[in-house]
Parts: structure tokens; sequence; C-alpha cells
């Protein structure tokens, strides 16, 4: 009876041994699973963190990078239209080519006001030749609009002695000007070749989606 009982007793131990590391098995498997899960899980999310890091550093350092780009373009139009500037005053001392300039501008503002009497104020140092070729453009303003027109040269008002020259057209009763200025030309002309000028020198924007 003793060894009927001791046998039932070890085998029913071997049984719950068993059964014992049946369960720690999966346990353990269970554990490393979760784990697993748990590190992939991490290592999923470190992972998005870095690649959006990466992102914004690449996307940040693009943007500098094209901010800077742009300024240096604009540093170079600006260094064009200063260097234009600096021109034009040496070409309103050059009287050989300046005075057929000015006597232009006179008669484009003839045409732009198309009045019989207006006044044209001009720097001081340009005041005789002003009256010089202010005669020439109302003959040639006759000829082509067939409209007699008086010409007078301010005296009493005059362009910056540090102007660029050019003049300004004033009709007969004062109210309207027509800046003929060099200095306002060439404002106009940054604004209405600004385009094409950025085309010659950059070439084509690789971000412009429309063309004309």
């Amino acid at each position: 009876m003793e060894a009927f009982i001791t046998k039932e007793a070890e085998e029913k131990a071997k049984e719950i041994k068993l059964k014992a590391d049946e369960e720690y098995e999966i346990e353990k498997a269970s554990i490393v699973r979760s784990e697993i899960n748990a590190i992939d899980s991490q290592y999923e999310s470190k992972f998005k963190k870095a690649s959006l890091a990466q992102q914004i550093t690449k996307s940040t350092i693009a943007n500098k990078t094209r901010l800077k780009i742009l300024a240096t373009k604009e540093e170079a139009l600006d260094t064009i239209f200063k260097e234009a500037e600096i021109a034009l005053v040496k070409l309103s001392h050059d009287s050989s080519k300046y005075e057929n300039i000015l006597k232009l501008l006179i008669e484009e503002g003839l045409y732009a006001l198309m009045e019989p009497k207006v006044t044209v104020r001009v720097r001081k140092s340009d005041v005789e030749l002003a009256k010089k070729v202010g005669e020439e453009a109302a003959k040639d303003f006759k000829e082509k609009a067939n409209i007699d027109v008086s010409i007078s040269i301010d005296e009493s008002s005059y362009l910056n002695d540090d102007s660029a020259g050019g003049c300004i057209i004033i009709n007969g009763t004062g109210k309207i000007e027509v800046n003929n200025t060099l200095e306002e030309r060439l404002a106009l002309l940054s604004k209405t070749a600004l385009p094409a000028l950025r085309l010659e020198l950059f070439g084509v924007s690789p971000s412009r989606k429309f063309f004309d």
C-alpha cells in the first residue's frame, strides 16, 4: 500500500511539474511576445519621430537656402539698378548725349498733356539747354501733332542739383505734372522690365507653374 501511494504521489508530482513547465513556457512566450511588441512599438515610434525630425530639418535647410538665394538675387538686382542710376548721372553730364535725351523727354511730356501751353522744370544747370531743346521739341510736336505749343522754362523752382536729370512737364493750370526725370524713368523701368531681367539673369524659376 505504501509503495502504491508513493508511486501515485510521484506520478502526481510529475504531472504537476509537466503542467507547471507547460504553463511556464506559455507564460514566458507571452511575456517575450509582449516585450517584443513593446520594443517594436517603441522602435516604430522613435523611427517616426526621427523621420519627422529629419523632414523638418531638411525643410528648414531648404527654406533657409531658398531665402538666401532670393536675397542674393535681390541684392544683384539692386546693384544693377544702382549702377544704372550712377550711369544716368554720368550720362546727364555728357552734353553730346544728354541734349537729345532731354529733348525727347520734353517732347514725350507734350504728347502726354496735349496742351497749348506748358512749363518745364529742370535742374538749374540745365536751364539754358532746356530752352534750346524745348524749342526743337515744340517744333517737332507741331509737325507731328499739328498743335502749336508754348514752352516756358521754370526759373523759380528747379530739380535737385543731385538729380540725374530729365524734366517735369506741367500743364497750363499747374495741376497736372508729367514726371520725366531720369530717376522716375529708371523706377518705371525697374518695375516693367524686372520680370524679363529676372528671366535673363536667373532663368525660369523651378517653382513657376504658370506662363504667359
